[in-house]
């Protein structure tokens, strides 16, 4: 499980498959990361990418492979995989593409205390996220569409898309069932809010 890992953070898996490829020091990970795109799946920042390494160094999952200077500047060390690392990885990816994890995204929350809102604050609190939703899937199509790449290292992307769609049907059929004349949820919704007797 990934609670009981070494080192994980998300950030780790990153860098280790970028080191199969090849030795790279914490800057050239970093430019890779973002060239790729990979940083919008992984949010990381120049400290956070270098505290990873260290913590893979510790557990033996890379090593250094070798260390220079340029001139006055501070010395690079150039990291390289460990057959430890190299384990790490494969069994790590195997874990995420196969099993499916409980996650907490702040939708769900705001659905799951949906009540505490109006339903006509709602409907149009609603209105604005399918408007949102619909631009999103504006940038990931453009995206999709103005690269050369092959479509295996965009997988990512179409899976975003995958989840926009079931998302955008899911909050129109919500919009649906608070306002169908017979049968919507808004007038009980409502009544929720209006003041009580005493109150």
């Amino acid at each position: 499980m990934a609670g009981k890992r070494k080192v994980g953070n998300l950030l780790a898996l990153a860098v280790l498959s970028y080191l199969v490829r090849q030795p790279a020091h914490p800057y050239e990970l970093s430019r890779m990361l973002r060239e790729h795109g990979d940083d919008r799946s992984i949010k990381f920042t120049h400290g956070s990418l270098y505290m990873v390494v260290g913590q893979l160094a510790k557990a033996g999952f890379i090593t250094e492979h070798e260390t220079s200077r340029d001139g006055q500047r501070p010395e690079r060390t150039v990291y390289a995989l460990t057959p430890a690392g190299r384990a790490e990885l494969r069994d790590w990816m195997r874990e995420l593409v196969a099993e499916p994890r409980h996650e907490y995204p702040h939708f769900v929350a705001a659905l799951s205390l949906i009540g505490a809102l109006h339903p006509d604050e709602v409907v149009g609190l609603l209105h604005d996220r399918l408007t949102r939703l619909a631009r999103q899937r504006v940038e990931i199509r453009d995206l999709l569409d103005g690269t050369d790449v092959h479509p295996l290292f965009l997988v990512e992307e179409e899976y975003r898309l995958a989840l926009l769609d079931a998302e955008t049907a899911f909050v129109r059929g919500f919009i649906d069932r608070i306002e169908d004349p017979a049968t919507g949820w808004g007038p009980l919704w409502a009544g929720f809010h209006e003041p009580q007797e005493g109150t």
